[in-house]
């Protein structure tokens, strides 16, 4: 390369050689994070979730969302045991709904929670500590029951 090219063409590579590290930089960002997400192991099946710990978190849930995929979830977790209810306002798609207590023990589940009825309540009658919001049908696939125990993988 001469001098002349390289000074004609020096900002425009430049500028293109940044373009590419943050192309880059974004991609494995990207990929990094979604590594980070904990997984819940449950009737013996890897479902990756979003945490909703905020209260502003566990208001939004999945509402909003199209779909939810397969082997994701969404993993509600409570500042301390108690009877929390959920209803369908603002989803787009049925869901099943596994509350479970302090010793990861499965104590309730609501199979197929649909979205055409947005105003009615689920949960226990007993105190949890964590709910896990997976695809309708994920139950009766996997045969989760009550009493079943999940695992937090990270």
């Amino acid at each position: 390369m001469n001098k002349e090219f390289f000074l004609k063409f020096k900002y425009p590579l430049i500028v293109a050689l940044f373009i590419i590290a943050f192309v880059l930089l974004i991609k494995e960002k990207g990929a990094t994070t979604d590594n980070l997400l904990p997984y819940v192991k449950v009737a013996g099946q890897d479902i990756q979730v979003d945490l909703a710990i905020t209260k502003e978190e566990q208001m939004q849930g999945l509402s909003g969302r199209d779909m939810l995929e397969p082997t994701k979830g969404m993993l509600f977790i409570f500042e301390k045991p108690g009877k929390y209810s959920f209803w369908m306002q603002g989803m787009n798609f049925p869901i099943d709904i596994i509350w479970i207590d302090e010793a990861y023990k499965v104590v309730y589940i609501k199979k197929d929670a649909r979205h055409e009825t947005p105003f009615e309540q689920y949960g226990p009658d007993k105190d949890t500590k964590y709910v896990l919001e997976v695809v309708s049908g994920f139950s009766e696939k996997y045969g989760l029951k009550v009493g079943d125990t999940i695992e937090i993988i990270k």
